[in-house]
């Protein structure tokens, strides 16, 4: 391997903003909350999503969209036909899609919750998106009864229907960021080139059940900084392939609960950016579209603050924004 620390170019010292969202309707919710409680979510994202493209244009934002590969299917029969040849069967049956499938619309248009082909279609057409997969099934890679077969099955058919539609998955968000490392020389097989992984502090540590302990350092670590600013170098990435990107702050949505705490949840976020733009190091901002679905011009307006930050942060110190892939595909260049 290359001495980095010779071979870094002026453009590799940049700081650099790397956003994700996790796309997955009711797929990633089906086991959380009914249908009838979150739908407005689900369909106020549907609308967010072509407000939220429009902005990372205005800004020239590259961002990664991890998408369920349930939702590129254009109708159930076409799901059905093509479900992996064996199937992943969790102990916790609350947790298996696949007895669930039967319940579904017919296609997008009678069924907005669990197909979107065209919001997909949508993402692709501005070229500086990137569309990755979010598993086929939000497969959860931590649950017992699942193994390392059916998740070599359960990814091999969401790249398979993505080819249909022209694209190439090279990234990869692990449902509920159940990270697997027993599972990454699957993902290297397969053509993936990058993932995200979670923040380095313990309390964002991925786990099947979160404490109210958790929860609640989360919570206050949301407005102010007592886990760091989640930065990183992009030598910390380089020993380990496919690259892991960790994310370094979740995008929480906008309470009229909490509207108190808005100032210091904006200055939370944007303090991490400037750090990460004077250190040269990279930020990851993730979120799921959905979080977007309720009081949404609320929640567009604080992301273009940030944005707004980030322009500024381009403009001084040359932070620049990149999807998973393109910073793989630079780092790939220095192995």
């Amino acid at each position: 391997m290359k001495d980095t620390h010779f071979y870094k170019t002026n453009n590799e010292r940049k700081g650099k903003l790397i956003i994700s969202l996790d796309f997955e309707l009711y797929w990633g919710m089906r086991d959380e909350i009914s249908l009838e409680e979150y739908k407005d979510n689900l369909l106020g994202a549907r609308k967010a999503i072509p407000l939220l493209l429009k902005l990372f244009k205005k800004y020239n934002i590259h961002a990664t969209w991890a998408v369920v590969g349930f939702l590129l299917f254009e109708t159930r029969d076409a799901l059905i036909d093509n479900l992996p040849s064996i199937k992943t069967s969790y102990e916790n049956e609350k947790l298996n899609p696949y007895r669930y499938i039967e319940k579904i619309g017919y296609n997008e248009k009678g069924d907005p919750f669990h197909f979107a082909p065209s919001i997909i279609r949508l993402i692709k057409s501005y070229p500086t998106q990137e569309i990755a997969t979010h598993t086929l099934s939000h497969y959860y890679c931590l649950e017992k009864g699942q193994d390392i077969h059916t998740f070599r099955e359960d990814l091999k058919v969401s790249i398979n229907i993505a080819k249909k539609y022209g694209i190439i998955f090279e990234s990869l968000v692990f449902p509920k960021n159940q990270i697997n490392n027993e599972y990454l020389d699957i993902c290297k097989e397969m053509g993936i080139k990058a993932l995200r992984g979670n923040q380095s502090n313990w309390i964002y540590k991925a786990q099947k059940d979160i404490s109210n302990i958790t929860k609640g350092l989360r919570f206050i670590d949301r407005n102010f900084n007592i886990s760091g600013h989640n930065s990183y170098s992009t030598e910390a990435i380089l020993e380990s392939y496919p690259f892991n990107f960790p994310a370094s702050r979740f995008l929480y949505w906008y309470s009229s609960k909490f509207k108190f705490l808005e100032y210091f949840r904006l200055r939370r976020i944007l303090s991490d950016l400037s750090y990460s733009a004077k250190m040269g190091q990279v930020y990851h901002l993730w979120w799921h579209p959905h979080n977007f679905g309720l009081n949404t011009r609320k929640n567009l307006e604080f992301l273009e603050k940030i944005l707004k930050h980030y322009k500024d942060l381009n403009i001084k110190y040359g932070m620049k924004s990149l999807n998973m892939r393109e910073l793989a595909n630079q780092l790939i260049k220095r192995l």
